[in-house]
């Protein structure tokens, strides 16, 4: 049996044609599916649709959290309720194709490989800055880590119960689920795929939320507030460089009036914003540690079905 791990958040226009897709593709393959919807707080009709679709077919589940926890929450719960012997993890928007299941199925059939995953091999109609953005995430966190992260990899893969095993046994409050699929190991295969766009609805990503995703990669996780200070520092580096070319222009162009003191106002405002930069990166793995030391569970459940 394949267990359909399924996070949604405001997919109320996405998940019946998500539901039909998959069932034609089950419906060619000779295993059973297991469906486990996860409605990460949705303030739309996501939860009546789930509700209907349990009601009418024996082989779905859902689990509904009491408030939105994020995606990797609903990773998490809808891993820990699957029960089939594999285990793939999808997307409602339909931008993960159905019909790759197949493929991967076999490929773990033969035992060579434990995960298959997907890899988008190009990012048409993505914004041009988010692209630019995320190439750079990758570059940067293998460069950073001691684990490989491939650019353009999905969350989209199928896992054996194994790998699944594993994952759970990492119950930290702090999660990135690209770093801890990589972190676990295992033998890996990903297929590649033109990029698809939504079938229906709009992301519930916006550029600034996906840039706070890769900095709590980076460090696995962060706190808004000591965000701040990093963000205080970034900016009064910026605000100084900026103070300097200003300074050197009117020099230049007008003389020195008052001599010296711009010139020290300048370096004070880089050496702060430089201070303060290195204790806003201290203050993010502070952060984290406190977050764990709460031991706070990283979802509460509604109701399960």
């Amino acid at each position: 049996m394949i267990s359909i791990v399924v996070p949604a958040y405001n997919e109320e226009e996405s998940i019946l044609i998500f539901f039909d897709e998959i069932e034609k593709v089950r419906q060619k393959m000779a295993v059973d599916f297991e469906y486990i919807f996860v409605n990460d707080g949705s303030t739309d009709k996501t939860l009546q649709i789930l509700e209907a679709l349990y009601q009418i077919h024996q082989n779905v589940h859902y689990i509904d959290f009491s408030r939105n926890f994020g995606k990797e929450a609903a990773l998490l719960a809808g891993l820990t309720q699957s029960t089939g012997d594999f285990v793939a993890v999808m997307d409602a928007d339909l931008q993960d194709p159905p019909e790759m299941l197949a493929e991967m199925y076999n490929l773990l059939l033969t035992g060579q490989y434990d995960v298959v995953g997907a890899r988008r091999v190009t990012r048409e109609g993505e914004p041009a800055i988010r692209s630019l953005f995320a190439r750079l995430f990758y570059l940067w966190i293998n460069k950073i880590s001691s684990i490989e992260m491939v650019d353009g990899a999905r969350d989209f893969r199928l896992l054996t119960r194994q790998v699944v095993t594993s994952v759970l046994e990492l119950r930290e409050y702090n999660r990135f689920s690209k770093g801890i699929f990589s972190w676990v190991g295992y033998k890996t295969k990903y297929l590649e795929y033109k990029n698809r766009k939504r079938v229906a609805g709009a992301t519930s990503w916006s550029f600034w939320g996906l840039l706070k995703y890769s900095i709590e990669g980076s460090i696995n996780f962060s706190n808004v507030p000591l965000q701040i200070a990093t963000y205080s520092g970034i900016l009064s580096s910026l605000i100084a460089v900026i103070f300097i070319i200003v300074i050197v222009i009117k020099t230049i162009v007008c003389g020195d009036p008052v001599s010296g003191w711009p010139s020290l106002v300048s370096i004070i405002l880089l050496i702060g914003g430089i201070q303060l930069f290195a204790l806003g990166i201290v203050g993010q793995y502070i952060g984290k540690i406190y977050l764990e030391t709460k031991q706070r569970p990283n979802y509460i459940i509604k109701e399960i079905k």
